[in-house]
């Protein structure tokens, strides 16, 4: 990447702004490549689809369909997408968190999405996101070659949508049209060569074959050839049929014995999106093509490579390939069908596997359809170009060849086999006249770090919860009891004037910023910036956490309760993430530092600074206990679709707070907890309350059963203690969480805390290997805490384990 300025373009943009980037360029100029080292090494949040199952299989994504829950039909401007017509479009918490905290989407092979489905990906966006900003202000990368493969549209659907859109393409979208996308070619190509080859594939790209260029292409014109059998040439024809016909017929003709492998599928894999055939049948002197690259570090094979079968076993194929000196024992492989998740501890989006396609990552050789082909890369090939019928199938299918010398044509090729689409052509026409340059680099960095110093002081999402809240409360006063009113409307009068600060600050730092370079290195702003924190910080702790700190309501209304509840609840969201932003930044602004406070921003709701959640809370001391239950009760409500008051009253509790039933016995006195609530929900409130009183060191009664005869209580003792006898009497971690019902995190800081006795070690607690990994990997590792350092590391350590090694590593240097 380093001597492709190409390259180095799309990577800052991608990396240090906010623009979306259509990112293109010849057959082999290495797309791909750059989207894997983008998942590998790009610092924002991203998540990867694509149009086809297959492309989402080899780009290691999700479908397009799938990820936005999208119907297969078109999508006109009226469609409401949230029908149910046989799609389920009830977003799952976890994508909607996914999506809420993405940085960058990334489409590849966008030449195949129609325009009518990235306006649906951008009305989707909008909903979860920012719904006055195209793709809800998501990043967008589309990656992919408008001369190679393109949408595929029926005539009775471009009929519906023909009447919205100029053409088919995505670039004829309105999201594309409002997103003021950036278009980069990469101009390299890798796979290619010879300089003349290489000229005559940019001619047919651009619909231009000179003469010149199809006298020298056509010199490969050999209409009897007929290749040796282990030369490794294989054959590109226009339709499907043809092709399994060539590779049916030259396998009857092998006289030795038929094998055949079956695929083995695990977990969610969808037929659309297998890799290669579920019966694969093979014979020894069969021409075969591999599937896919090879995962073993030798990387004896890659995907489109020739090879001839030499011997059959019942869990390998031996294949020779012409070009090498050595056999390849070949074994099954596997594909993997992911999902994206969220990381419970470090909130990072990742990849979950949710299924596999395990096969030999071989196919029959003889032929192959020009549409298949797409992607790889072909040392020999016969090319029948004569039944070309669609846009760039010509391209598509010369630019597989790594050579001219390795080409053979079947038909000669004239212009009227080189189809290409005026739309695309005029599109790349337009791109190229106003391909960015350096200057626009800078300018669209500068202005990416402005618009997220704007977010930062951005209070325009407070009013709408501030206004209902009020509003609720002057509609039905006389049955609310609480200082609403006196809290509210000064704490709306502060909002107002936050709006017009901000303005002001934002438009101070647009003018200093005019003199060039980063916000982030202009001591100027980084300066104004700290003032700007130090202000709104101030004045949030004394106008409007102070106020929300002596604030409290009651109501027999359950549904004015659960209005003003639900506003007050997405006011201390926004409350919370102004929080977290003001203490995290500042010492001053870091870009790459935001986007990792907006990412855990989006899980804030569970983790709420005590001093802002503590604001809404009187009439208990057990403050913290509060809010966990209140959120435990609200997240139970959503669960099961009910309102938060029928899983238990707000007096219960208040009750439940002071009298810190920890057995199901005292829950069951609570005021409003009966028999059926405890059997529900007694569980869950019990762990909370535990270990809330572990917590804080308050001694509780034994579990006792309520519908049983009473069990005897066992004698109260040091909590840690407790956890070292259960451990010493042969009792795991995980074992000693489930008897205590505590996490297991708490369990390993009991016996941790034993390490310095020598009655625990440390590999009692961690496995040797983790530990001296660990040991090696975490003083190599640059972090600011542990979540940081837990995302850095492999996933297969816990956060225990890397919490108990660097409290190791510590204690080691103090020794020293």
């Amino acid at each position: 990447m380093r001597d492709n300025r190409e390259l180095e373009l799309a990577w800052e943009f991608v990396n240090h702004t906010n623009r979306s980037i259509f990112l293109t360029g010849k057959a082999g100029t290495g797309k791909t490549t750059f989207l894997h080292r983008l998942k590998m090494h790009s610092l924002k949040r991203l998540v990867v689809v694509a149009p086809t199952g297959v492309a989402a299989i080899n780009a290691k994504g999700v479908t397009i369909h799938s990820f936005f829950q999208m119907p297969f039909g078109p999508i006109l401007p009226d469609t409401d997408l949230n029908a149910s017509k046989g799609f389920n479009r009830k977003f799952s918490k976890t994508k909607i968190n996914i999506i809420k905290s993405m940085d960058l989407l990334v489409i590849d092979e966008i030449s195949m999405v129609r325009a009518d489905l990235l306006d649906g990906i951008d009305r989707t966006l909008r909903r979860f996101r920012n719904r006055n900003k195209v793709f809800g202000g998501v990043q967008v990368l589309m990656i992919g070659d408008l001369q190679q493969l393109s949408p595929v549209i029926k005539e009775q659907e471009w009929a519906l949508l023909q009447h919205v859109y100029k053409n088919g393409f995505f670039f004829s979208s309105k999201a594309f049209a409002e997103c003021n996308a950036i278009t980069i070619e990469l101009r390299h190509i890798y796979r290619q060569e010879n300089p003349k080859f290489i000229e005559i594939l940019n001619e047919i790209r651009n619909n231009a074959l000179s003469a010149a260029g199809a006298e020298a292409l056509n010199e490969r014109y050999i209409p009897d050839f007929t290749p040796e059998p282990d030369a490794g040439y294989i054959s590109l024809t226009t339709h499907n049929n043809k092709a399994e016909a060539t590779n049916r017929s030259e396998l009857g003709k092998l006289t030795t014995k038929p094998f055949t492998y079956r695929a083995e599928v695990d977990g969610k894999f969808p037929e659309y999106a297998y890799p290669n055939a579920v019966d694969l049948e093979l014979k020894v002197g069969a021409q075969v093509m591999f599937v896919k690259n090879d995962s073993d570090p030798a990387k004896r094979y890659f995907n489109g490579k020739i090879g001839k079968v030499i011997l059959l076993d019942r869990d390998e194929v031996v294949v020779h390939c012409p070009e090498d000196d050595f056999n390849i024992n070949v074994t099954p492989e596997t594909w993997e069908n992911i999902n994206y998740s969220v990381d419970a501890e470090t909130k990072a989006i990742t990849e979950e596997k949710i299924g596999s396609y395990t096969q030999m990552p071989l196919r029959l050789a003889w032929s192959i359809t020009i549409h298949k082909s797409q992607g790889l890369t072909f040392e020999k090939a016969i090319i029948d170009a004569a039944g070309a019928f669609a846009h760039g199938q010509t391209y598509v299918a010369l630019s597989r060849c790594k050579s001219l010398e390795g080409l053979v044509l079947k038909s000669k090729i004239h212009s009227s086999q080189i189809i290409s689409d005026g739309n695309v052509t005029r599109f790349n026409d337009a791109a190229e006249a106003n391909a960015p340059d350096e200057k626009v680099l800078a300018d669209s960095q500068r202005q990416f770090q402005l618009d997220l110093i704007a977010e930062v002081f951005a209070f325009y999402g407070f009013l709408y919860p501030l206004n209902r809240i009020l509003d609720v409360y002057y509609k039905n006063r006389t049955v609310v009891e609480g200082k609403v009113e006196a809290t509210f409307v000064p704490i709306k009068e502060c909002i107002t004037h936050f709006l017009k600060v901000a303005n002001g600050f934002n438009s101070q730092l647009q003018q200093l910023a005019e003199d060039g370079g980063l916000p982030e290195d202009s001591a100027v702003i980084q300066e104004r910036f700290k003032k700007g924190i130090a202000y709104f910080k101030t004045e949030t702790e004394t106008k409007i956490l102070a106020p929300l700190k002596t604030f409290g309501f009651t109501t027999d209304n359950q549904a004015v309760g659960g209005e003003i509840t639900k506003q007050l609840d997405a006011f201390e969201d926004f409350l919370t993430v102004k929080v977290l932003y003001f203490k995290g930044l500042d010492d001053g602004f870091n870009a790459k530092r935001f986007l990792e406070l907006r990412a855990k921003s989006v899980f804030s709701g569970k983790e709420k600074p005590k001093k802002a959640r503590k604001a809404v809370v009187e009439g208990t001391s057990n403050v913290e206990l509060f809010e966990k239950l209140r959120l435990l009760r609200n997240d139970i409500a959503e669960e099961k679709d009910l309102i938060h008051y029928q899983i238990f009253a707000q007096k219960t509790l208040y009750e439940m707070c002071e009298t810190l039933p920890t057995n199901k016995a005292e829950l069951l006195k609570v005021n409003g907890m009966g028999k059926t609530r405890v059997e529900k929900y007694g569980s869950a409130i019990l762990k909370v309350i535990r270990a809330y009183c572990e917590e804080h060191d308050i001694e509780t009664a034994a579990d006792v059963e309520i519908f049983d005869a009473p069990k005897p209580k066992r004698q109260k003792g040091d909590t840690k203690k407790e956890s070292l006898a259960l451990f010493k009497s042969g009792k795991s971690v995980n074992e000693i969480a489930d008897i205590r019902e505590l996490n297991v995190n708490t369990i390993i800081g009991h016996l941790a805390s034993f390490m310095d006795s020598g009655e625990v070690k440390i590999t009692d607690l961690i496995s040797e290997a983790h530990y001296e990994e660990l040991k090696v990997l975490i003083p190599k590792t640059t972090f600011e805490n542990l979540s940081d350092l837990k995302h850095q590391l492999d996933d297969k350590y816990s956060y225990g384990e890397v919490r108990l090694v660097v409290d190791d590593i510590l204690n080691s240097n103090d020794k020293n």
